[in-house]
């Protein structure tokens, strides 16, 4: 018989969260009331609460007061923020739930991804830095997570499928119905259903992360892999095997080796296992799971049983539930965005980093973007994505806690 106890534990939070957000809403205070229940210490607070955004978000269009009404508060989280010497910090734009990126030149702007319905278009500010309008144009997904462009075409990786818009003539306005459909069999599940695409150095091929159903357990099909796929549409071939939710993937421009992070199991303390950056030289490598939890660490249900393959270990680890997400090479160095903790009793993660590389190896990490995570455990952000934007050397750092793109500038 169900613990009802247990039950009304696990739901109370939930209900609270609602509560306080649907009073905070009609209020008016949207951000700010946001903001304030995120940043509360308790770790179930911000799970439930990071649930209920995701939802709110999704059916919450985006307009120009959004970043009229946000600018202040945004302005302050900036001002509290760490910066890597040598750049300046500034608001690209406030777009809600902002996740994975696609910069796109020939169209003055940047796709923007989120984990619900939506998907944005930023315009290029102005050289004074003023402009950069956000606008919605699309809300026919059911996760627009994973975007790729080049010239011409759009890639967006949903839930279930992949899909490609022709977008030559693109205006910044709405996208329309897709083009083509490049696949339509990915796993319908929405756990780790949240897709990551990389376009290939060549762009002939698509590779798509598709995350494992489950904390830690056997996959099956496509489930627990990266895959291929040509621009054009077709069958997928399984590049790499062994993840458990891989969430930023990029090639290194010297040596156009695919590089990606992983995400490690939960539920096995604060400190283990140590999250993953992987390094893949050639299709058909397996990195392990579910047979290890995450970097060396072997997942209880399965440290008895044989391994059904050699393991590829990771080329470097961050600390237990940092979540590292999108991963950047910047000047032969890389950028990794570490989400943050959701189910460590002292939270930490929130923050970019910078992965220097000794002859091709990651050799050691430092903070380039920090200061989300706070001494009281408070929470003003949690980077997602990063790109290169512009000619200036400037990157773009997606936050779907803060609902905003930040913009690092090298300093004159």
């Amino acid at each position: 018989m169900p613990d009802a106890k247990a039950d009304a534990y696990k739901i109370r939070p939930f209900l609270t969260g609602f509560l306080a957000l649907w009073r905070g809403l009609r209020s008016g205070g949207r951000f700010l009331f946001l903001h304030a229940v995120f940043a509360r210490k308790s770790r179930c607070w911000r799970y439930s609460g990071a649930a209920l955004l995701a939802v709110i978000m999704a059916f919450w269009p985006v307009n120009r007061s959004f970043a009229a009404d946000n600018a202040n508060v945004l302005e302050k989280i900036r001002s509290q923020l760490d910066v890597a010497d040598g750049f300046d910090l500034a608001v690209f734009a406030a777009v809600p739930n902002a996740r994975s990126m696609a910069v796109a030149p020939e169209l003055g702007g940047v796709f923007v991804g989120t984990r619900g319905r939506n998907l944005y278009f930023v315009s290029d500010p102005a050289p004074d830095g003023t402009g950069g309008a956000v606008t919605l144009i699309s809300s026919d997904f059911t996760s627009a997570n994973g975007v790729a462009y080049k010239p011409g075409t759009l890639f967006v990786a949903d839930q279930d499928r992949v899909v490609s818009f022709d977008v030559a003539g693109f205006t910044g306005e709405k996208l329309g119905k897709p083009d083509r459909v490049l696949f339509e069999g990915l796993p319908d599940k929405s756990h780790h259903g949240w897709r990551y695409i990389a376009l290939s150095p060549d762009a002939k091929t698509l590779f798509v992360a598709v995350g494992a159903p489950c904390n830690i357990c056997k996959v099956s099909g496509l489930e627990g892999t990266i895959i291929t796929l040509p621009v054009t549409g077709g069958q997928p071939e399984i590049y790499a095997s062994g993840l458990r939710n891989s969430v930023g993937l990029t090639f290194n421009p010297d040596s156009g080796d695919l590089w990606f992070t992983d995400n490690g199991g939960d539920g096995l303390g604060d400190n283990i296992p140590r999250e993953e950056l992987n390094h893949a030289t050639r299709a058909g490598d397996f990195y392990g799971y579910p047979w290890f939890a995450g970097n060396k660490t072997r997942a209880p249900d399965f440290k008895n049983e044989d391994l059904p393959h050699k393991v590829t270990f990771p080329a470097f680890t961050f600390n237990a539930h940092n979540a590292p997400l999108g991963v950047h090479f910047y000047n032969g160095d890389a950028l990794v965005a570490l989400h943050g903790s959701w189910n460590r009793s002292v939270p930490d993660g929130y923050k970019v980093v910078r992965v220097a590389f000794r002859d091709g190896k990651p050799v050691s990490a430092s903070p380039f973007l920090s200061g989300f995570l706070r001494d009281n455990g408070a929470v003003l952000g949690r980077p997602v994505d990063i790109k290169s934007y512009g000619k200036d050397g400037s990157v773009l750092v997606s936050d779907d806690h803060a609902g905003v793109i930040w913009r690092l500038t090298p300093g004159s």
